[in-house]
């Protein structure tokens, strides 16, 4: 059942103890969720540094929580972006994910959600740096307790929609061009283009990239913009390999005379 949007999510409840009162409305009212079972869910904000030890010696915590989190959240974003994005391939797919579910940005959307004023924790430990872990094992509890179809939906819903921009990630991981004018400014080098014909009705249009005006890479495209994102992506192809030294390339550009660039921008 929905309400408000992307509302209260729950399947069916049951009444919980005076003890498990605050955090049971922390659950309602912050997280939109009233779980069958409550206790998974105080598991799942039980750090490993606030470990409780049974009777039998047994150490509980989340960490068993966060791991198969861990592995839903994935399935769910990979599913989402595979229908998301039909025409894009593997390699960007696979990349969105992980910019997606990188422990950075998930510690981000959890602050956001607010599941730092639940967190049970040892005094020592910084809570900002483990809300992602913490939100890894909310899903976790979430799966257990109502199932992948309804899990995936809350993600979808609560998440994904609230609180990632989706569009805004994708585009950073197809333009290219400003990726790699990022990485000469890193490293103070100047990056320009050069196309090969100045025909605009031409069919096809060359671009190759310089950086430093040492020749790095050539694209082509049916025009000029997506001929220079194709060289700056064969660009960033070379920079990233296993063969290309940062090191030694500055070196190289140290030694090497300086010219007048007579390259676009």
């Amino acid at each position: 059942m929905f309400a408000n949007n992307f509302g209260l999510f729950h399947k069916k409840t049951q009444p919980h103890t005076p003890k498990d009162k605050a955090f049971s409305l922390f659950l309602k009212n912050q997280i939109q969720i009233v779980p069958d079972n409550p206790e998974l869910f105080e598991l799942a904000f039980l750090h490993r540094s606030a470990s409780v030890i049974l009777s039998d010696g047994t150490l509980v915590n989340n960490e068993r929580l966060e791991y198969l989190g861990d592995a839903i959240i994935d399935a769910i974003v990979a599913d989402y972006i595979f229908h998301k994005f039909p025409k894009e391939k593997e390699g960007f797919l696979t990349k969105l994910r992980s910019k997606i579910v990188n422990r950075e940005h998930l510690n981000g959307i959890a602050v956001a959600m607010g599941l730092e004023q639940a967190i049970v924790i040892a005094q020592s430990t910084q809570k900002k740096r483990i809300c992602g872990n913490v939100m890894e094992a909310m899903i976790g509890a979430l799966y257990l307790d109502a199932g992948y179809d309804f899990t995936k939906k809350y993600m979808v819903e609560r998440v994904l929609t609230q609180h990632i921009d989706i569009a805004k990630l994708a585009q950073s991981e197809t333009d290219f061009k400003s990726r790699f004018m990022e990485w000469g400014q890193k490293y103070h080098l100047q990056i320009s283009f050069k196309t090969l014909t100045d025909d605009m009705n031409a069919a096809e249009f060359v671009v190759h990239a310089f950086v430093n005006n040492i020749p790095m890479s050539h694209g082509k495209g049916k025009s000029k913009k997506n001929a220079e994102q194709e060289a700056s992506q064969n660009a960033l192809a070379h920079i990233h390999s296993p063969e290309f030294s940062i090191k030694d390339f500055l070196n190289f550009v140290s030694h090497k005379p300086t010219k007048p660039a007579q390259h676009e921008a």
